[in-house]
């Protein structure tokens, strides 16, 4: 029996545009190899550098590239928590981040959310920086109101908390209206943004970048040199040559319609197949959803049973401390599984829930 694997967010193989990127990478060497192979300054690619400063109407100062995004979290983390500080994080958040915040013995507090995201007036303050993915966030998929954005960049603005916001999937959008980060809300002030082209160009090239006020990006790379004494330059360098061929909208268009079939495709099935007492985020764009069983439902016997029968997703808990929530809900990656194979993951997981639900009760 094939594995439907819906744990990883992981891009659908023909959202990848090899062809493009291989002519990309051949054409970056051919003009600039002696630079993309040598040993190169930390901040990144220089012309990179510059394209993205250009986009954000910043200085080339303020921005670091870095290694997909996940590597500026660590280096925020590394250069601001110090043990037993509070690292801010939405319940449910991206489990890298509870990883990277308990490795530099901080506190992670969760924040209380609903379906329009974080509550800003639930924040435990002080803290060393709050950690947010405000657009179809992971692992819900939910996004923060404009209300709430607005309140929480006026909290950064007027230094009552760092916002490290974490923007992956915002171009990953199937339908409603863009919404203005909480970066651009502040004016840059007490905002951290971090950005990746994992999600829309390539996740094995490893390029995103931070933006911040120049003195925050100084030190940061400072920290990062001592861990590595060059970035790679080569897939700097053919991200680089992929925008300024204007092929990144062409792309994030084909991406977003190969995605939305699959995110509609889950929610039908989750409509079709699963039981009474069962909600699920419908999420306008990104990679995921986020579903909670009827109540009682034990989530992680849930996933053994599934895993034997062929079906994986991630289980709530693993998106919370531990302890703090999530027993009775799951993540579910559409991202990569075909519409067919998520409507038969689906249909055989609400058979096995019926099946749990049904011995609980006998007992």
């Amino acid at each position: 029996m094939a594995v439907i694997s819906f744990a990883r967010g992981v891009p659908a193989p023909e959202c990848l545009p090899v062809d493009a990127l291989a002519d990309c990478a051949r054409a970056a060497l051919e003009r600039d190899g002696t630079t993309i192979l040598n040993y190169g300054p930390v901040g990144g690619y220089a012309p990179l550098r510059e394209w993205v400063a250009a986009r954000h109407e910043v200085e080339p100062s303020q921005v670091l590239i870095t290694n997909g995004s996940l590597q500026g979290l660590s280096l925020i983390a590394g250069l601001l928590v110090e043990p037993g500080m509070r690292v801010l994080v939405e319940g449910p958040t991206y489990d890298r981040a509870l990883h990277i915040a308990a490795r530099h013995h901080g506190k992670a507090t969760v924040v209380l959310t609903d379906d329009d995201g974080l509550d800003p007036e639930a924040l435990e303050l002080p803290a060393a920086f709050l950690y947010t993915i405000p657009t179809f966030q992971n692992p819900s998929g939910r996004t923060l109101s404009l209300e709430r954005r607005r309140a929480l960049a006026e909290l950064a603005r007027d230094g009552k908390v760092l916002v490290l916001e974490d923007d992956p999937y915002s171009l990953v959008r199937y339908e409603g209206e863009p919404l203005p980060s909480v970066y651009e809300l502040a004016g840059g002030e007490g905002v951290v943004y971090s950005f990746s082209f994992s999600k829309i160009v390539s996740p094995g090239l490893r390029v995103g970048y931070l933006i911040g006020p120049a003195d925050l990006i100084a030190r940061l790379e400072a920290l990062a040199v001592q861990t590595y004494l060059t970035p790679a330059l080569l897939p700097q360098a053919t991200v680089h040559e992929f925008v300024s061929r204007d092929l990144l909208d062409a792309n994030i268009e084909r991406v977003v319609g190969l995605l939305r079939e699959r995110r509609d495709a889950i929610l039908e099935a989750f409509e079709r197949e699963l039981p009474d007492g069962t909600s699920w985020s419908r999420p306008e764009g990104g990679y995921f959803t986020w579903l909670d069983f009827p109540e009682g439902t034990d989530a992680g016997a849930l996933l053994n049973a599934a895993t034997e029968a062929g079906v994986t997703f991630v289980k709530g808990s693993d998106f919370y401390p531990p302890g703090t929530g999530g027993e009775t809900s799951a993540r579910f990656a559409f991202s990569f599984v075909s519409p067919a194979d998520i409507g038969a993951g689906v249909a055989r997981l609400a058979s096995l829930l019926g099946e749990l639900r049904s011995a609980a009760v006998a007992v």
